[in-house]
């Protein structure tokens, strides 16, 4: 029995079980572990997120859920399928937006998504009607005819989810989905995902974005160096690993002055442009810099992101 998402775009077999399930998974390439051992499950209908900075596992992970980099130990199910013996059956049931991305510039924009539709069987017919009704999804109706090189970067990318979304995915796989793309862009494309999640599409992401993971993601895990340091929502992190206000305070005579603001906050992370100063009231924190007689030349009250939660699980920023 097939439930109805959206009009043409998804559906899926209604089971109890997590669509992924992942139990020591490991990955190695010679010597070098790039996934050590994660444990990972995701429910159907929920958006999860990988957050980390480059090099994290977070890559490897996603290409051994889309079934093009067998796991090197642990166990992976996909649809309840083992993806080493069923690989091709689990793809069909895919949608895949790689990082790097892989349209074909010979082809119009219109017929990047019929040539690919036809790859799942689709006929001549229901894949020209896909495509007429994904770019109008996408916003790209209006570019059916020309060619892929002229779009902007922002626009290459929503064609890329629409042709993800061509065989019908029960889950889309997402890797660093806005990378390089400019503010305006970020958010239309946030906007296309966020309706998909709205109509029960199960999405998987990579990102060090931590603006991105918040306004995407139901759940995520953070990973540092193969391995998960923490998992849960986006407001669970924050509120089991940050405070709920953070003062950015810089110093003519760079962040040297930490160690004179011990036991002002919760806790004090001196980074080479910047102090922050992490509390449950900002402006008391700042008054209190003052009375020591402190004078930052600059100084910011905000509420804790997911930044923050990795600068205090790792010891660095999410761009490092």
């Amino acid at each position: 029995m097939r439930n109805c998402r959206w009009p043409g775009l998804g559906s899926g077999l209604v089971a109890e079980e997590p669509l992924i399930v992942a139990r020591g998974l490991v990955k190695r390439f010679g010597e070098f572990t790039a996934v050590d051992g994660i444990d990972v499950s995701v429910e159907r209908g929920e958006a999860f997120g990988f957050l980390g900075p480059n090099g994290a596992g977070k890559s490897s992970t996603m290409r051994m859920i889309s079934c093009v980099s067998p796991p090197t130990a642990g166990e992976l199910r996909i649809l309840g399928m083992d993806p080493v013996r069923d690989g091709v059956a689990i793809r069909g049931r895919l949608g895949v937006c790689p990082q790097l991305g892989n349209l074909d510039t010979d082809l119009s924009v219109f017929e990047n998504l019929t040539t690919y539709a036809r790859y799942f069987g689709l006929s001549r017919a229901e894949a020209r009607r896909r495509a007429t009704e994904l770019l109008e999804f996408v916003q790209l109706a209006d570019r059916a005819k020309g060619k892929v090189e002229p779009l902007s970067g922002g626009m290459k990318q929503r064609l890329t989810i629409a042709r993800a979304l061509v065989n019908d995915p029960e889950i889309v796989l997402l890797d660093e989905p806005t990378t390089g793309l400019d503010p305006q862009a970020r958010h239309l494309l946030w906007e296309r995902l966020y309706q998909l999640k709205r109509q029960g599409v199960t999405l998987v992401l990579t990102t060090h974005y931590m603006d991105e993971a918040e306004q995407l993601c139901d759940r995520l895990v953070v990973m540092d160096g193969g391995r998960i340091v923490a998992e849960g929502s986006p407001r669970e992190l924050i509120d089991r690993y940050s405070t709920p206000e953070v003062v950015e305070l810089r110093f003519a005579g760079g962040a040297e002055v930490a160690v004179k603001l011990d036991g002002v906050g919760e806790r004090v992370d001196a980074l080479p442009d910047r102090v922050l100063v992490y509390a449950r009231d900002g402006d008391a924190a700042v008054a209190e810099v003052h009375r020591r007689g402190l004078s930052p030349s600059s100084v910011l009250v905000r509420r804790s992101t997911l930044e923050d939660v990795f600068l205090h699980l790792t010891g660095r920023t999410l761009v490092d």
